[in-house]
């Protein structure tokens, strides 16, 4: 079969689609680049705000329209949800919830001897000689970086969260499952592999025995048994860290990417404490203090939620005030959206929509602010940049402009030689000026 995978929503989204396509290409199947060329398309679906599930199903109409007669497979959060809102869906022939997310491979199979044999008739040209349908990777040899899930599901019941319902108690992967996986990334050549989960500082605390373990530990191995050259970590819940967390940094200070993503979803104790997080502004604070005393050149993102039922306009003032305080280079900022079948869709004091959306704004300003203020810092400075994607050609000048991250989470541009590839390429730039959240650079080839 021809088969397209498409996704929104969170890096574990990406990290499950990668390990399908690996299976399915195993078994003989074709990942193709475009929908249009598929016979069946396979959505992962997101269900963490009311706006994901409008671009859901946003998203497999538009699947649909591009190519009426595939298949479409359709899972994650959204699909869990609203199974038979995704099965009514035109085009949608399968729903796989959750808990039946790693059986696709073999739910896909009944349809593969009867679309392999129509494939066979579309491939014969006219005059009977064979076609060569359009050559695509993997997901994962197509990006410069491997997404790998090492944990999914979640104990805590943040009351604003449905995301932990849909996906379950916490589960981790076996340390030498993970150790395997990320070193035939590092030798398919992924540069850089991000390590994800629900629920990731949870990592290994529920596998039984000599197998249980915990964060730390799986960092420690990855750095040690594999040839990885970069590993980075997806989003951390600022708790259950274990001691001496961040000593690892001066461990492998040239591997392990100084960018921390720590969700703090409100700035002040009252919406922290109404929201069931287990940290307050003062915990948050040693935490990030202790992380940039440790980790050189550390650049720190979160995410935030505004207009959190009863957030009054002095509980907004003074987490407006900390947000500063902390410097986020970057933030994911949502308006508070009330979930069925969450504790805080019930609760008093739910915002109107203009207050939610003028609170939006002024909180977006002030990320941007310090945001610029992180990336200034580094001017000047040489940074590690993993360049990706295709150089785009200049219309003023010779040569390409190409894009990529540093190891602490920066957008990166420069100009290279029209001859020159960059992509997937780790190497030192220089940065010179910023232009609004890009940085752009001279690079120094080796």
């Amino acid at each position: 079969m021809r088969i397209f995978f498409d996704q929104i929503g969170c890096r574990l989204n990406y990290s499950e689609m990668e390990t399908l396509a690996a299976r399915l290409r195993s078994a003989g199947h074709t990942i193709v680049a475009a929908a249009e060329q598929a016979q069946v398309v396979i959505f992962n679906s997101c269900a963490v705000t009311a706006g994901a599930e409008r671009d859901s199903r946003k998203r497999l109409a538009a699947l649909h329209r591009a190519n009426p007669q595939a298949r479409i497979a359709v899972t994650g959060c959204w699909a869990t949800l609203h199974p038979h809102q995704a099965a009514a869906l035109p085009g949608v022939a399968l729903v796989a919830s959750n808990d039946r997310k790693e059986l696709l491979a073999d739910l896909l199979e009944p349809w593969s001897a009867e679309l392999d044999d129509a494939d066979m008739l579309t491939r014969m040209q006219p005059d009977g000689l064979p076609f060569t349908p359009p050559s695509a990777t993997t997901p994962r040899i197509a990006r410069t970086r491997a997404f790998i899930k090492v944990q999914d599901g979640c104990n805590n019941r943040c009351t604003f969260c449905i995301v932990t319902t849909l996906r379950g108690e916490s589960r981790s992967r076996p340390l030498p499952d993970v150790v395997a996986e990320v070193q035939q990334a590092a030798e398919a050549g992924v540069m850089e592999a991000v390590l994800t989960g629900v629920h990731l500082g949870s990592y290994g605390r529920d596998l039984d025995g000599a197998a249980r373990s915990d964060l730390k530990e799986l960092i420690a191995a990855l750095l040690t048994e594999t040839d990885i050259p970069r590993l980075r970590l997806s989003s951390l819940e600022p708790w259950e860290l274990a001691d001496g967390f961040f000593d690892l940094w001066a461990r492998w200070p040239g591997r392990l990417c100084p960018h921390l993503h720590l969700p703090l979803q409100a700035g002040a104790d009252r919406q922290l404490r109404a929201m069931a997080r287990r940290c307050t502004t003062a915990s948050f604070r040693r935490l990030v203090a202790d992380a940039r005393a440790a980790i050189p050149d550390l650049i720190l993102t979160t995410d935030l939620i505004v207009g959190f039922p009863g957030e009054t306009d002095a509980d907004f003032a003074a987490g407006l005030a900390f947000i500063e305080e902390m410097r986020f280079a970057h933030a994911h900022l949502f308006p508070f959206s009330a979930r069925t079948g969450t504790a805080a869709a019930a609760f008093a004091g739910q915002l109107p929509g203009d207050v939610k959306r003028t609170r939006l704004r002024r909180l977006q300003a002030v990320v941007t602010a310090t945001g610029q203020q992180e990336r200034a810092r580094f001017l000047g400075a040489a940074r590690p940049v993993l360049f990706e994607g295709d150089g785009q050609p200049l219309a003023d000048q010779p040569g390409r402009l190409w894009f990529g991250l540093t190891d602490n989470y920066l957008r990166v541009a420069t100009i290279a030689p029209a001859d020159v590839d960059l992509h997937n390429r780790l190497l030192p730039v220089r940065l010179t000026t910023l232009a609004g959240d890009v940085l752009h650079g001279d690079i120094r080839f080796a």
